[in-house]
């Protein structure tokens, strides 16, 4: 199979970021930011509360802008994505504000919580493998799926949309001096990375990635995008890659100033600190950056963590952090 032609990778600018925000502005809640109260001697960490948005997750920024980007003669013929759940909800969610059909090529061990929730908004599901599912991003083509593909990270507008983020985080927090978001295509990063670094160069901005899944700390290592050959499948379903794509690679050596590895059990432990001390459900990858902020690699702060979604089974959830 043939693989489209791709237009350039090229910086996501501030006025694309702009244009996004007033784009998506009747679909996206501008999220709120809250400090975790840690305690003395403990770094000064606040939480951007990606949660809340209607789909529970972030991604509902990205593919807000992009479908709304798309043209008319290609949102006509229905839409399509690739996801672990968060991104296949963004893209359904967008799609059914504008009435237009979506199809979501579904990883078929995403929680059943995510599953089911992009089957309410709307989305033909299609299961795959992990494997499988990979194959496909590279590719842009799944055998039986038509439409108008919408890549869940490899986009400038996707990306875009995530910049947003970077707005409000920057408006709440003048002074931040870091910011952490997980690391599963690279999306997120780039987005809110390519924000902040426009308005305050100084922030240092950090990737997270479960110890399972960490092809961009090894990327960062060799000088070039690596696989992550022993990857594991985690709870941590949102986050953590099989590879870093050249093209994502690309996009986030610019923005992002290193990955901060986290193992499992300190992702299940900010899980239950989140619960405990903010009432926050976060999803496996939602903690991650948490987790990340928590080992002070990130500095003493300010530091915001992006908790960038609360997809999870409840069973499951509360089975994780009894674990703790």
């Amino acid at each position: 199979m043939a693989r489209p032609k791709l237009e350039p990778v090229r910086p996501i600018t501030l006025a694309d970021i702009s244009a996004a925000r007033e784009r998506i502005a009747g679909i996206v809640l501008r999220t709120p930011l809250v400090r975790l109260e840690l305690g003395p001697g403990q770094p000064d960490v606040r939480l951007k509360l990606e949660n809340l948005q209607p789909i529970n997750a972030y991604k509902l920024r990205g593919a807000a802008n992009a479908v709304a980007r798309l043209p008319d003669s290609e949102r006509r013929h229905g839409v399509w994505t690739i996801s672990a759940g968060n991104a296949g909800q963004g893209v359904a969610y967008a799609a059914r504000q504008l009435g237009v059909p979506c199809t979501v090529v579904a990883i078929e061990t995403a929680p059943t919580s995510k599953l089911e929730r992009m089957r309410q908004l709307g989305a033909r599901l299609v299961p795959v493998s992990y494997d499988a599912a990979w194959e496909a991003l590279e590719a842009r083509a799944f055998p039986g799926v038509e439409g108008t593909f919408v890549h869940p990270f490899d986009d400038h507008d996707f990306i875009a949309g995530h910049g947003t983020m970077g707005l409000e985080i920057f408006e709440d927090a003048p002074d931040v001096a870091a910011v952490v978001a997980s690391i599963g295509g690279g999306g997120l990063v780039t987005g809110v990375g390519s924000a902040l670094k426009a308005l305050k160069p100084s922030v240092k901005v950090w990737g997270a990635e479960p110890e399972t899944a960490a092809p961009f700390a090894r990327s960062l290592a060799a000088g070039s995008p690596q696989a992550f050959k022993e990857w594991k499948a985690s709870f941590v379903d949102g986050a953590g890659g099989k590879s870093v794509f050249p093209r994502m690679w690309e996009r986030m050596k610019p923005v992002v100033d290193g990955s901060i590895v986290a193992t499992l059990d300190e992702t299940r432990r900010a899980m239950r600190l989140l619960a405990e001390k903010t009432r926050v459900i976060a999803e496996g990858a939602g903690a991650l950056a948490v987790a990340a902020a928590l080992s002070g690699k990130a500095g003493p702060g300010p530091v915001v963590a992006i908790v960038s979604g609360g997809n999870i089974d409840l069973a499951k959830f509360a089975e994780l952090i009894a674990a703790t």
